[in-house]
């Protein structure tokens, strides 16, 4: 809080106290921003704070804590969310953090008040209910925990089931899975999981931190093969056989397969003084196991706490089975379209490199493509385009669109607008494909090393031609509609010189767009950063555009062609 603002809600004698001494019970005032503005006595003796370590305090940050004592979310705080709105409410089962860094489980009730000075505020009265089966924080720091009610037991596998099936990527899914049972139900977590290949590896270690989980890298990594007949823990989980309560003494005795290693390992290195172990398993198989581990908290589990355990495996399965079949068919997807994309024609005299990055998003398989083949006489056809759409579907469409390209650019010598207007016309009819933007063009090795570019644009970005100098600019003529747009326009053509070492970019709207900037932001990064590059190789040069000029939440795939003619003689 700024200190100017809170000497004028904390003088030397708190406004207001003296009406509230009359309450019986707890009570404190605050602002409409949450600040306290004045405590009766009574408030004083249950939080164990005297009157200036409250009055002009954010009573949220102050006060407000979860059943565990760390701070609570403002958006999920009920009486945060009865002051904002300004209207009367009550609860039950709030815990705030006293002076001594005890809890205090709370009753209350918030309502509006008009403060002394005029001001509207709240009125907030509490009263402490029994400590009976509400989590203290010792004076040394260690918590202890409590069985879950009901209640909360199902309000938890509610909000497993919404995080975890929300998601299709496995890590992810992993992160969340240890953000919902740290701290809530153990002081550690770890994931281990059975590969594809029946390789087990030691997925995830993670602890209760103050700011969320925290993962142990070196505890993570590979693990020994599931031994097929031991009867430790772990192993049993790994084969689907039962879920167990464990601690250190368990894995005391010789280990009787590399598992238990491990096990004996993680023990010593977590202080894990008692665990519970379940398997993982999806509808078909099992895919791994979950480790709950205490170390801060003196309560062991028991053999109670299996059933949640169980519950929430049982929904992590489905949830990592759903990651794993959809990564799967989206690796089946990428591996099509990488296979559709051509090998590059080796021309005399003219260097030639392609890039194709798939969006970093599992979700999204799109149809970006690019191509470039002869066309005999000294003529290279040159072709970029995205078909609309993210899935296996995009990604079918590219391979027709592309195979119609080069029938209609192989069979008929026609301008490259001629050729574009045909294939725009097929579409329509003989394909898939609802819309798509694409470059054709036609380049032309002419005497003496010149070189001359013709293209047809249909919707898509502009290319991008950087002189041996790093001078840059954007072919922006001949740009018509997009395919499947069914306008009736025809497309027209463009041509230009390529002068010697220039490089030619073309490339798909991944590399330029996002949603945190704009399109014209996007194409100047484009060129400025191509520029300064055009002294590099090739291959450095492609490479290097796309580190630097491709956007950090690109949620797209890019498609990327680079040509450089050679540079002048002497």
């Amino acid at each position: 809080m700024d200190p100017a603002a809170r000497e004028q809600v904390a003088p030397c004698e708190p406004p207001g106290s003296g009406s509230l001494d009359a309450i019986g019970t707890g009570a404190y005032t605050v602002d409409e921003q949450g600040y306290i503005v004045a405590v009766n006595a009574r408030a004083e003796q249950l939080l164990a704070r005297s009157a200036p370590d409250l009055v002009g305090y954010d009573a949220h940050e102050l006060l407000h804590r979860t059943r565990y004592g760390q701070p609570m979310p403002r958006s999920r705080c009920p009486m945060r969310r009865a002051l904002l709105s300004g209207r009367v409410a009550q609860g039950l089962g709030e815990w705030f953090a006293r002076g001594d860094a005890s809890l205090l489980p709370v009753a209350w009730l918030l309502t509006p008040y008009r403060l002394d000075d005029g001001r509207a505020g709240m009125l907030a009265l509490f009263h402490a209910l029994p400590e009976e089966g509400v989590p203290r924080v010792a004076s040394s720091g260690e918590a202890v925990a409590v069985p879950l009610s009901e209640l909360e037991r199902l309000a938890l596998l509610a909000e497993t089931t919404t995080q975890l099936t929300s998601t299709l990527d496995v890590d992810e899914a992993m992160d969340r899975l240890v953000r919902l049972v740290l701290p809530r139900l153990a002081d550690w977590a770890v994931i281990d999981l059975i590969t594809e290949g029946d390789d087990v590896s030691r997925a995830l270690v993670a602890h209760a931190g103050d700011d969320g989980p925290v993962a142990r890298v070196d505890l993570q990594g590979p693990l020994p093969p599931v031994s097929p007949r031991s009867p430790m823990p772990l192993s049993r989980a790994l084969r689907g056989v039962a879920s167990t309560v464990v601690g250190p003494e368990t894995y005391q005795s010789e280990p009787d397969s590399g598992i238990a290693v491990e096990q004996r390992r993680l023990f010593t290195a977590t202080g894990m003084h008692s665990a519970v172990i379940a398997p993982i398993r999806s509808l078909r198989e099992v895919l791994g196991a979950l480790t709950l581990g205490r170390s801060e908290r003196s309560d062991p589990f028991t053999a109670a706490d299996l059933p949640l355990l169980e519950d929430i495996t049982h929904r992590t399965g489905v949830a990592l089975e759903n990651a794993r079949l959809y990564q799967r068919q989206r690796k089946i997807a990428e591996t099509m379209q990488r296979h559709l994309l051509p090998q590059l024609p080796r021309v005399t005299g003219l260097e030639m490199t392609a890039r194709y990055e798939p969006s970093p998003d599992a979700s999204q398989v799109g149809g970006d493509w690019y191509d470039a083949f002869s066309l005999g006489e000294g003529i290279t056809a040159l072709a970029i385009g995205d078909v609309v759409g993210h899935d296996l579907d995009a990604a079918a469409g590219m391979a027709q669109l592309r195979n119609m390209l080069r029938a209609y650019a192989w069979s008929e010598q026609r301008p490259p607008s001629t050729i574009v207007d045909w294939l725009d016309q097929a579409t329509r009819h003989i394909s898939e494909v609802t819309m798509a933007t694409l470059i054709f063009a036609r380049l032309n090795a002419g005497e003496a090393g010149q070189w001359q570019l013709t293209w047809a644009n249909a919707g898509h970005p502009p290319p991008l031609l950087i002189s041996a100098d790093g001078c840059g600019r954007f072919l922006t003529e001949a740009h018509g509609i997009l395919l499947g747009a069914r306008s009736g326009r025809t497309r027209r053509d463009a041509s230009v010189a390529v002068p010697a070492g220039s490089t030619l970019v073309l490339y798909t709207d991944g590399l330029v767009e996002s949603p945190g900037r704009s399109i014209d932001e996007g194409l100047e990064r484009l060129r400025r950063n191509a520029g300064a590059l055009a002294a590099r190789p090739l291959e450095s040069f492609t490479d290097q555009l796309l580190d630097r000029v491709r956007p950090a939440d690109n949620d797209d795939d890019v498609a990327l062609l680079a040509l450089r003619t050679p540079g002048p003689a002497g």
